[in-house]
């Protein structure tokens, strides 16, 4: 009897541990998501930063050619 008590244990226990990798595994997918969606987002705004600099360049040459 304590035999089998021992044995249920030890199976109601490897579920257990299964759970918690499968909660691991997860956890560590979901922390390289947001990091990769953090290195896409400052990408986005160094281009975005680009692009601005680029349009009041422009700008300011368009308003020199305006002056004169």
């Amino acid at each position: 009897m304590k035999t089998l008590i021992a044995f249920a244990a030890l199976l109601l226990s490897g579920c257990g541990l299964e759970t918690a990798g499968s909660a691991a595994t997860a956890g560590k997918l979901q922390a390289d998501q947001a990091k990769q969606a953090k290195e896409n987002m400052d990408a986005m705004k160094a281009s975005l930063d680009t692009a601005n600099k680029e349009t009041e360049a422009r700008n300011k040459a368009l308003e020199e050619v305006g002056k004169n």
